[in-house]
């Protein structure tokens, strides 16, 4: 039996819904949220994402601005621009779209943005506060694939969450928001040696190590929710994800699409961390 197809643009479109709804009545308080973008160079993808941001924000009552710079700029304007953004009250969401060019220093602007501008949830600050449970804002990606469970009903409290995959945006913290909702974690990247022992036993898979079809059918546990991160283009220009989905899907009890899974969930949650900053303004001012 097929598992269940995680329809990842149904589940979205519902969220944007409920968070339109507090959006609009923020903006008859006089508060419209407000979304700040920076973005330095021209890399088509990051084109495409803002663009696609931009597009979400609108769709959602949020306002959004587009600060672009040239791959030249120097780092300090790009500081100097957050800086403006930090004393904004108009703007209460920043996010600096990556990758930047090779002579900036990530960290350093990423952690010039006010924490509570952070949607992104890039801050040290955030990135640490996570492991406590005490976040400004949960981190976009994670923060959609915990949604997804939640609206499948599938339970976490109790089962195996396999991770594979270690970055800073999706790995570790889908790992600590696991953890904290009372799974059992196993954190596995790509260098990991027989990998397929590990995620035999996993009632929950999460995949986000941007290999393309890594995770076959033998590798899932029969009945297993599979989390399809991983986002791949292939020589042909079709996209595929690290999970090989027409094989796991038989075997899998569900299972994400790549494209229409967690994508659509990741700009989401993006919108929702900029309402929530609004209404926090809203209650500090």
């Amino acid at each position: 039996m097929s598992a269940h197809i995680i329809d990842g643009k149904l589940i979205a479109r519902n969220v944007r819904a409920e968070w339109k709804h507090r959006a609009a009545k923020l903006t008859e308080q006089g508060k419209r949220p407000g979304l700040a973008v920076i973005m330095v160079g021209d890399n088509p993808a990051s084109a495409i994402y803002v663009r696609n941001k931009v597009k979400a924000c609108n769709e959602i009552g949020i306002h959004s601005e587009v600060h672009h710079f040239s791959s030249t700029a120097e780092q300090d304007e790009i500081l100097d621009c957050i800086d403006i953004l930090n004393r904004n009250r108009h703007v209460h969401g920043i996010l600096v779209q990556l990758p930047l060019p090779p002579h900036f220093e990530n960290n350093r602007v990423i952690t010039s943005i006010a924490v509570e501008k952070d949607v992104d949830s890039f801050h040290l600050y955030n990135v640490g506060a996570l492991v406590t449970g005490n976040t400004n804002f949960i981190p976009c990606t994670p923060y959609g694939v915990m949604v997804m469970l939640e609206q499948c009903r599938i339970t976490v409290e109790g089962k195996h969450a396999v991770v594979v995959g270690r970055s800073n945006i999706v790995g570790k913290p889908m790992a600590m928001m696991l953890l904290e909702r009372g799974a059992t974690i196993t954190i596995c990247t790509s260098k990991t040696k027989d990998l397929a022992q590990f995620t035999q036993t996993a009632d929950i898979l999460v995949v986000a190590a941007g290999q393309p079809g890594m995770i076959t059918a033998n590798m899932v546990k029969p009945g297993a929710a599979v989390i399809d991160v991983g986002i791949n283009r292939l020589p042909n220009g079709s996209l595929c994800g690290d999970v090989e989905f027409e094989t796991v899907k038989e075997v899998a009890g569900y299972i994400t699409p790549v494209p229409g899974g967690v994508g659509p969930m990741t700009i989401t949650m993006l919108l929702c961390n900029t309402i929530q900053a609004a209404e926090r303004s809203q209650l500090t001012a």
